[in-house]
């Protein structure tokens, strides 16, 4: 028993000196913890709503149970389907378009030798990640505007009669993944720009005596050693394929563009707070998170299996 209070003690010990000498580090974390532990674990509990008739004034705890009903309700919604498919598709775009595009300009950033222009082109291509959607919807609004937009514009110029982008379906996706890109490509290709410093100059050297042009150096040495930074980014992006933004959804669709460009968080958003469904609306977004985990799950397990990198 002394032994194992020993034992105890010197672990105790060993801890505090390891938070004693890594103090300053855990106080910048500490913000970080306190964001999630508010706005993403104590919601949580909220989860509960959604097996309940929920009551405002009733409170959580004293409203009925319902159990599935709500979910059954979903399931068997008409529009499930519609609202499913319309954010699988915005996602999977999103993925398809969106995330191979900050590697191609992180690798195009890397061969350019004057040192002024690569930053220019870096800080012109991450400015717009610090603009608000609204402003960056506003933005998107006003260049595709039919009359006096920027691209009807340019169409004009060319004898082309103005269209009206944003009461169109069929462009809502192009219009949207085309705006996310535009938007956040140049905060992404910063990680990747940073994987590619981690790179020994050697390689290069060696892979040059060997007879390697730069497309074979590419393939061979820097694709290579930025594969891990790539593989955990897409497991990442894959759990978000149905988490799409609602903000800019909601600022760029219109009634006319629904059978396209309405997604389950602008339906939530319907239901939920404009009808005050609340139940049904949290029943809707716990589904999309079990959703969004199976499908990170899945990604890391083929990750682990075929690359050997994964997020654990």
């Amino acid at each position: 028993m002394r032994g194992t209070a020993l034992r105890g003690r010197t672990r105790f010990a060993s801890g505090w000196k390891k938070i004693r000498k890594s103090q300053y580090l855990l106080l910048l974390f500490l913000p970080c913890l306190v964001y999630f532990i508010l706005f993403k674990y104590m919601p949580m509990f909220g989860i509960v709503i959604s097996f309940k008739n929920y009551n405002l004034y009733k409170g959580i705890w004293g409203s009925d149970w319902v159990g599935l009903k709500y979910y059954n309700m979903f399931f068997a919604n008409p529009d499930f389907l519609i609202l499913l498919r319309n954010t699988f598709l915005l996602g999977l775009y999103k993925l398809i378009f969106g995330f191979p595009a900050p590697i191609v300009l992180a690798l195009m950033l890397n061969e350019v030798k004057n040192a002024l222009f690569k930053r220019f082109v870096q800080t012109a291509s991450y400015l717009p990640h610090f603009i608000s959607n609204v402003v960056i919807a506003s933005m998107v609004v006003m260049f595709l505007s039919p009359s006096g937009g920027l691209i009807n514009r340019l169409l004009g110029a060319f004898g082309a009669e103005p269209i009206n982008f944003l009461v169109l379906p069929e462009l809502f996706r192009s219009i949207y993944v085309a705006s996310e890109i535009w938007q956040h490509i140049g905060w992404e290709t910063i990680i990747y720009l940073a994987a590619l410093t981690s790179i020994d100059p050697m390689l290069y050297e060696a892979a040059e005596m060997d007879g390697a042009g730069r497309f074979k150096k590419l393939m061979h040495v820097t694709l290579p050693g930025i594969a891990p930074a790539i593989v955990i980014l897409f497991v990442l992006n894959v759990g978000k394929v149905l988490e799409i933004g609602f903000e800019k959804v909601f600022l760029l669709y219109t009634p006319a563009t629904y059978e396209t460009a309405d997604i389950l968080s602008t339906y939530v958003y319907r239901t939920g707070l404009l009808q005050g469904n609340f139940s049904y609306a949290a029943a809707i977004d716990l589904f999309t998170g079990v959703v969004s985990l199976i499908f990170i799950f899945s990604a890391n397990y083929l990750s682990r299996k075929l690359s050997e990198t994964s997020l654990w």
